[in-house]
């Protein structure tokens, strides 16, 4: 159920943010960010936010753009990475869409792995302790619930390919070219 004033009970904070990728459904509780989704056109959010709502057992309320309380800050920050000043993110995340092998990846990538900078799949899977399991750190970056915040666009495949990812190879192409790992497209 969503709500046109802030509720006064667990509660999900959403909006969708136009970017140079797209529009970027963000969704944040009192936690922290708790879901970052790429190409978020009205029916693709609505469908986003009926789930989280269900999942998390908390009502969703989306702001006036400009009144946010629980985004102010995730879009200050992603507007910045956008625009080349932040390199790296500083907010709370609320990880309980996320757990066991997936979550200790995910944290794993946002420990170690700087803007700028790639990690194979496989040498991902080595660094939690896992040698071999470069596919199940394929599975965990596609169930990613924090992209971009969670970079997992620059994890790419060990032998240099760009590898998949779930805002469309596009998208990482264009992250990671803002990134400097790739040269800007010429058309």
């Amino acid at each position: 159920m969503e709500s046109t004033e802030r509720p006064r009970g667990p509660h999900l904070e959403w909006t969708v943010l136009p970017s140079e990728i797209g529009p970027l459904l963000l969704a944040a509780t009192p936690e922290g960010l708790v879901r970052v989704e790429f190409h978020a056109g009205p029916d693709r959010a609505g469908r986003m936010i009926g789930a989280l709502v269900s999942r998390l057992g908390a009502e969703a309320w989306r702001p006036e753009p400009g009144r946010e309380v629980l985004l102010a800050e995730p879009i200050r920050q992603l507007k910045a990475y956008f625009a080349g000043t932040l390199r790296r993110f500083d907010l709370p995340l609320d990880w309980r869409l996320s757990s066991g092998f997936n979550r200790q990846v995910l944290l794993e990538l946002d420990r170690s792995v700087p803007y700028g900078s790639v990690v194979g799949y496989g040498e991902l899977a080595a660094r939690v302790g896992q040698p071999g399991a470069a596919q199940a750190v394929g599975n965990a970056m596609g169930s990613n619930p924090l992209p971009l915040v969670v970079a997992c666009h620059r994890v790419v495949e060990n032998d240099g390919g760009i590898g998949g990812f779930g805002g469309g190879v596009e998208t990482k192409r264009t992250l990671l070219a803002l990134e400097g790992v790739l040269p800007q497209p010429l058309f």
